[in-house]
């Protein structure tokens, strides 16, 4: 447990970039160096992250932590990876943020964003080997690119899923490594029964103004709705609290939660000890806690059977159409948010172009490629 806690605390500290670098982070150190389980099981968590509400990259942390040591290694696992986050925020959120002002911290976290424009990068390209070795795989791979980059949206990244898994029972399926129909699989129902348990207490705490169990109503709700992750959160979040605080201190929130390393999903740690003045700790405890659980509930249904279910003839097919979509995720990603908000100039390409090379030629440690880029933001910025 302890492992599993440092390795994904270590990886708190330094996944900056978004959900998109956070799946990279995770292949890199899990799949790549550590060799905790392979791409295609990888692979899978990626998938049912995808059809599941809730924090994307965290969900995926959270099935590999329950992979290597079952739900004390989740939690772990959840812990480490969130922890570096909620603390920056819950800190940003009690004091002053003006030195977040200062020339060198600009700078350093625009060196960590190109950061983020390799690593994605890598991962894409890791996983188009991957899972793309079909034309129609990389046709649909296309597909899914082109049309998030032309239509943003999260019913565009609902469809094109759905459409992936369609495609993937008809033309993906034969040829898979796939075990028999008659494999028991056995899902667990006390968590799904938890999770509805949960969805009702909020119809019921929702309108007691001014207590905790509002908090955790609202945030609940946010979690258990939010398909996608990352950003997707932000109008769900506004909608739902944006009344209770002022709209400059909700975009400073969600700006922070885009400058701290770790999950977008963190910024209800902001608003929580906002909402909670009376004990920001508790209150950011609660909001952080709800927006979490929703999506990790409903990993734990069908998580122990997830591989097994995965290789399931027409589950296969679709699991293989949904991968194939999910590097076009990836690849459009690349373009919006992570190559838009990092890359601005000639020198920052440069920067990008230098460090996908090192990794690509001396497969340095991620550690110290995160030092050198926030090292030469930093430089860049104050001369």
């Amino acid at each position: 447990m302890w492992q599993i806690f440092t390795r994904f605390l270590a990886l708190g500290f330094i996944s900056f970039g978004g959900p998109a670098a956070h799946i990279g982070y995770f292949r890199q150190t899990f799949v790549n160096d550590l060799n905790w389980l392979d791409d295609k099981r990888y692979g899978s968590f990626v998938a049912l992250s995808q059809f599941m509400p809730g924090p994307g990259s965290s969900q995926v942390g959270f099935a590999i932590g329950y992979h290597r040591g079952g739900l004390a290694g989740a939690i772990a696992a959840f812990v480490g990876f969130t922890l570096p986050s909620f603390i920056l925020l819950f800190l940003l959120a009690v004091t002053s943020a003006q030195w977040l002002e200062a020339d060198a911290v600009v700078g350093m976290i625009h060196g960590l964003k190109l950061l983020a424009v390799v690593v994605v990068a890598d991962a894409t390209l890791g996983m188009f080997s991957q899972f793309c070795q079909r034309k129609t795989a990389r046709m649909m791979m296309v597909t899914t690119a082109v049309c998030l980059i032309l239509f943003p949206a999260m019913l565009t990244q609902i469809m094109v899923l759905l459409v992936a898994a369609i495609l993937g029972v008809v033309f993906l399926t034969r040829g898979e490594n796939i075990t028999p129909d008659n494999q028991p699989i056995k899902l667990n129902y006390g968590w799904l029964a938890l999770f509805i348990i949960g969805i009702l207490s909020t119809f019921y705490f929702i309108n007691q103004t001014g207590t905790l169990g509002q908090i955790f109503a609202q945030f609940f709700q946010v979690g258990s709705l939010v398909f996608g992750g990352g950003h997707v959160v932000l109008p769900l979040l506004e909608a739902n609290v944006g009344e209770m605080v002022s709209p400059d201190r909700f975009l400073t929130g969600y700006a922070l939660a885009q400058a701290v390393p770790g999950p977008m999903f963190t910024l209800a740690t902001f608003l929580g000890a906002d909402l909670w003045l009376e004990n920001p700790l508790l209150g950011a405890l609660v909001a952080t806690f709800a927006i979490f659980v929703p999506g990790f509930l409903l990993m734990l249904v069908g998580l122990k059977s997830w591989h097994a279910l995965s290789e399931r003839p027409a589950i296969s097919g679709a699991i293989a159409g949904v991968n194939a979509a999910v590097v076009g995720l990836l690849l459009a990603a690349l373009y919006n948010p992570v190559f838009t908000s990092a890359v601005v100039e000639p020198s920052d390409m440069a920067l990008v172009f230098l460090g996908f090379s090192l990794l690509k030629i001396f497969k340095p440690n991620i550690v110290i490629l995160v030092a050198g880029f926030a090292a030469t933001g930093a430089l860049l910025a104050v001369f």
